[in-house]
This record gives structure tokens, C-alpha cells and sequence, in this order.
């Protein structure tokens, strides 16, 4: 969710969604009175009591979360799966260009050594 507070505006999060995690994008973000600058990702605990407020100038703010994933997620580069064989392929077609190409977009990154 993307929310803009005014200055000196709070507001509390539900604490019924399983994960939670918030992103100030250009202004510092009061969490239960706690500053956080801009540009830094928060993870939340499960359950906790969460308000969160626009101290010193209006405030855009990315609400994420959801259900908790069915598992670990693995990463490397810019592959995401539960599988690390997942991963290998998707490295193999990588590197044999079966990935659609992005539009408007002709410059090609090879894969990390």
C-alpha cells in the first residue's frame, strides 16, 4: 500500500496481518516513537502494536506484507525460489537467452561470475 501522512498525522497498523514491513520513501517515520530515516526498510513483529506518524513533514510511506510463504525462499541475483535447482536452471536460461527480452530495452547484463 502506498500512504502519504501529513505532517504530525498518525495512524495504527492492524496487527492482524502475519508479516509486515514499512518503507519511508522521502521523509524520516516515527515508529512507536522511534525515528527511522527515509530509505530504510522496517520489519515489523507479528502482532506487535504499530503506529507510525509523520513527525517532521509529510510522509509517503509502502505498507508490505501478507501471509507468512510456505517456506524459504532462496536468492541470488535477481532469481527468487523455494528451489535452489530452480536457480540453476533459471541460470542456464540465462545465459542461453530464454529470458523475454525487456521492451524498449535492448542492452543485455550477463550473469555474475
Amino acid at each position: 500500500m502506498d500512504l502519504n501522512l501529513q505532517r504530525g498525522f498518525s495512524i495504527e497498523l492492524p496487527r492482524d496481518i502475519e508479516e509486515r514491513a514499512l518503507y519511508p520513501i522521502d521523509a524520516p517515520i516515527l515508529v512507536n516513537g522511534q525515528k527511522f530515516p527515509a530509505g530504510q526498510m522496517l520489519i515489523l513483529k507479528p502482532g506487535s502494536a504499530t503506529i507510525i506518524k509523520a513527525d517532521s513533514s509529510d510522509l509517503r510511506v509502502m505498507l508490505l506484507g501478507g501471509a507468512a510463504m510456505d517456506g524459504p525462499r532462496h536468492i541470488w541475483w535477481n532469481f527468487v525460489s523455494s528451489s535452489k535447482e530452480r536457480i540453476e536452471e533459471a541460470k542456464r536460461d540465462w545465459k542461453d537467452g530464454k529470458f523475454a527480452a525487456v521492451p524498449d530495452d535492448d542492452q543485455f547484463i550477463p550473469l555474475p561470475e
